[in-house]
């Protein structure tokens, strides 16, 4: 089984890395961390980047996910390949521009590009936010799926994911103690459905809130909470139709006692406040 520690950054294209840039310091909240010919590396952590714009089609979107070592890398593209994954090693220049010291990419069954990476770098330097939007960390992706039964299978038979709840086909899978690191968003093809971000505290969730709504950015679920995980949320639109998140207190989860439940889709099962989502929002 491929050991997942963490997620570790998303990669994003867009054809306006300006405007890219100025949404995620002025609006989101993160830090420039460094530049590169027609990328932006962009802070939430103690890491020296956990997203990356660069220059490119939207629709080039990358999940990177932290593997321990040279020896679990190896071991996972042979695994995948076993599968019938087609598993790329990246090259020195491609691994130094994700700031790690290697690793490998390919699709998962959905068609989702994925990247197991080695050693991403971490910052000497303190995160410092270009707004004080509270944020503590990058901590988790929505994932599309065209099939949600084949691909949870994938995540917790060939990786180490646990189902944490579900809400109807939505899995909600974590990779350590945290209630969930990836939700599978059903969907008619591939991407990232969104961008967690935490934050500190629910004073943070609610002035940002009202920060989003003086600046006209689509507020598209909540403030609301969620009952599986008991996160306090809000949900919001970015460059080129990506969905971000801001949420606090989300659960962590025994695994000795801890067992999935099932939740009906519908609005409670989303939002215990009352919150209707609305994703069709420009």
């Amino acid at each position: 089984m491929i050991q997942l520690r963490d997620v570790s950054y998303v990669r994003l294209g867009t054809p306006d890395i300006e405007g890219a840039e100025s949404f995620a310091t002025s609006i989101l909240g993160l830090q420039v961390g460094d530049r590169s010919k027609g990328a932006l590396y962009l802070r939430s952590d103690v890491r020296a980047h956990t997203l990356c714009y660069f220059e490119g089609d939207p629709a080039d979107q990358t999940v990177g996910f932290e593997i321990d070592d040279m020896g679990q890398l190896d071991q996972a593209a042979a695994a995948l390949e076993k599968l019938g994954h087609a598993v790329r090693m990246g090259t020195a220049g491609e691994a130094a521009a994700r700031k790690a010291r290697a690793f490998i990419a390919f699709k998962d069954p959905t068609g989702n590009s994925i990247e197991f990476v080695v050693g991403p770098n971490h910052s000497g330097k303190r995160y410092y936010g270009a707004r004080d939007a509270g944020i503590t960390g990058f901590s988790h992706i929505g994932l599309c799926t065209t099939n949600p039964a084949r691909d949870e299978k994938f995540w917790t038979q060939v990786c180490n994911a646990r189902v944490s709840d579900r809400i109807g086909e939505v899995a909600l899978m974590r990779i350590n103690a945290i209630h969930h690191t990836m939700a599978l968003a059903p969907s008619s093809g591939p991407g990232i459905q969104h961008v967690n971000h935490q934050v500190e505290s629910n004073d943070d969730v609610m002035r940002s809130y009202y920060f989003l709504m003086e600046r006209q950015t689509p507020i598209l679920f909540g403030p609301g909470r969620h009952p599986t995980s008991g996160a306090r949320f809000v949900y919001f639109r970015g460059p080129d139709g990506m969905v971000f998140e801001y949420s606090v207190g989300v659960d962590e989860v025994d695994e000795a006692t801890h067992r999935p439940r099932q939740f009906g889709y519908e609005p409670s099962s989303l939002c215990m406040w009352g919150s209707k989502a609305d994703w069709g929002r420009n």
